[in-house]
């Protein structure tokens, strides 16, 4: 988690923060924050959360390695803007094919949680694969939705989703598009493995 160290680091400082000031905006603590920044402690999704409602980076870009990336995988869009074709002359990613096993994967150390990138950082949107083992549960701030658009689409088991004060169970091939920011929670209460896909689009700049 070194490289990770690193990334939340840089984004600290490139806002003038200190420890404290982000221990403070996140209500992680500064201990924790400090040991993280070193490579000394693996961050659970929880706290990922946190941090990244504090800084008002989606999970995606807290993963992305090169801060500083012309839209650190999620572009900035306004009204209409999401899924418009590059204007005339407008250049686009070169084609790639990304093989699963080059695909630096994530696993919460706290619930098994696994996270897998299946975009690039230049692609338009983040596209995230989950696999959320069976009886997790993982909550989320609402201040991690404040800036983004988001879409689950599970593709296999069954997810539940706490929206809120609504509950929605998601089943295979089921889509849910989160609407106002709240606090959410991801469960699988079921004895098998959830595995689902998260799209992500920015719409806030930090």
């Amino acid at each position: 988690m070194a490289a990770f160290g690193e990334r939340l680091r840089g984004e600290r400082r490139a806002r003038g923060w200190t420890i404290d000031r982000l221990a403070e905006a996140s209500a992680v603590s500064r201990a924790m924050i400090s040991k993280i920044e070193r490579g000394e402690s693996s961050p659970t999704a929880v706290v990922l959360g946190k941090l990244s409602a504090a800084l008002q980076l989606s999970m995606p870009e807290l993963f992305s390695p090169a801060p500083g990336l012309p839209v650190a995988g999620l572009p900035a869009i306004g009204p209409g803007q999401a899924g418009e074709a590059p204007a005339a002359g407008g250049r686009r990613q070169a084609a790639a094919v990304r093989r699963a096993a080059d695909s630096a994967r994530w696993r919460d150390p706290e619930t098994g949680y696994l996270r897998r990138p299946v975009s690039s950082p230049a692609f338009p949107a983040a596209v995230t694969e989950v696999t959320l083992p069976a009886g997790a549960r993982v909550p989320y701030p609402a201040g991690a939705y404040a800036f983004i658009a988001q879409l689950v689409w599970v593709v296999s088991g069954e997810l539940t989703l706490a929206d809120g004060p609504a509950v929605h169970v998601l089943g295979s091939g089921d889509t849910f598009e989160l609407g106002e920011p709240q606090a959410r929670e991801f469960r699988n209460e079921t004895a098998d493995d959830c595995r689902y896909l998260v799209v992500v689009v920015r719409t806030a700049t930090p």
